[in-house]
């Protein structure tokens, strides 16, 4: 299973970035697959993507609605916001681990041989608040003369923008090298720091930082594939804790707001005490059906 999420990882990444003529053309992919909204954190602005990033669009529909308002315009966001709750509704946080090209990047760095530390529980609530202030509030709420807000996740913290958009059109247009301050010397600083923390700890921009995974955790426990837990069969050995990337307690909270179900637990579950919930057809993942004796001696603990 966790060959094919992989493999299911890599083939998103080039399917959100798929336009490989810009190094040719020096522009950005206009196509008609541009109006579809990508299921993870992809910027819009990265030359050879092919789609639109639900975060970057979210916010350009906020930053303009009291400029709109002002103008007798109602522009309602509603094929953004649908695209987000219709992806959320049926995956939750699945495509959190299965399908987001920068938790794929992080991924990548974890792998990297080096000492592992905890992502703490407290930190977790940063995403959150960026999705309501960075994302939500202040596009609305600070505007300049004209009534026009300001994408604030994009300009001072969106890391895959970063690594996506400004480190390749500064490589292909020397014109706006100079245009690079402080502000691209920031945004660089803290792509850094991402990437070197990813090595040390899981996944951690997805954990502290990241407002998408912030809006699919919402949605984790409504979605239509869920984690199925049966307490009767679990034997408390800790199995399904030891795997998980992002240290969900699975057997505690099946669909918490953290988890990204990349189904490592359920693969590693001996006891088949945790299965995958489709519209409620349940589907079994695990790969050994013999009794584990660590299992059993961890439950008599």
């Amino acid at each position: 299973m966790e060959t094919l999420r992989r493999w299911i990882q890599i083939l998103w990444l080039f399917l959100s970035n798929g336009y490989w003529g810009f190094p040719w053309s020096g522009t950005l992919y206009q196509g008609p697959l541009k109006v579809l909204c990508s299921p993870g954190l992809n910027c819009y602005s990265c030359p050879a993507s092919t789609t639109f990033c639900p975060i970057g669009s979210l916010q350009q529909l906020l930053l303009g609605v009291r400029m709109s308002l002002q103008a007798g315009q109602y522009h309602l966001g509603t094929y953004v916001l649908g695209s987000m709750g219709l992806l959320g509704a049926l995956f939750g946080r699945l495509l959190c681990g299965w399908a987001c090209p920068f938790g794929l990047v992080q991924e990548w760095l974890h792998r990297i041989p080096s000492p592992t530390f905890a992502v703490p529980r407290v930190l977790g609530w940063g995403k959150y608040l960026v999705l309501l202030l960075l994302v939500l509030v202040l596009p609305l709420v600070v505007v300049d003369e004209f009534g026009m807000g300001k994408p604030w996740f994009c300009t001072y913290l969106c890391p895959a923008g970063t690594l996506e958009a400004g480190i390749p059109m500064l490589l292909l247009s020397p014109d706006l090298r100079p245009a690079a301050g402080l502000l691209y010397g920031y945004k660089l600083a803290l792509l850094a720091s991402l990437l070197l923390w990813s090595i040390v700890a899981s996944r951690p921009f997805c954990r502290t930082l990241c407002p998408l995974g912030a809006f699919y955790g919402l949605l984790n426990r409504y979605s239509l594939i869920q984690l199925k837990f049966t307490a009767d069969a679990c034997t408390k050995c800790g199995a399904c804790h030891r795997v998980c990337p992002v240290g969900v307690r699975v057997d505690e909270s099946p669909n918490s707001a953290e988890c990204i179900r990349c189904l490592r637990c359920c693969t590693e579950c001996r006891q088949q005490a945790l299965s995958l919930d489709i519209a409620g057809h349940t589907l079994s993942l695990a790969a050994r059906t013999s009794p584990d004796p660590s299992c059993n001696q961890g439950a008599r603990s």
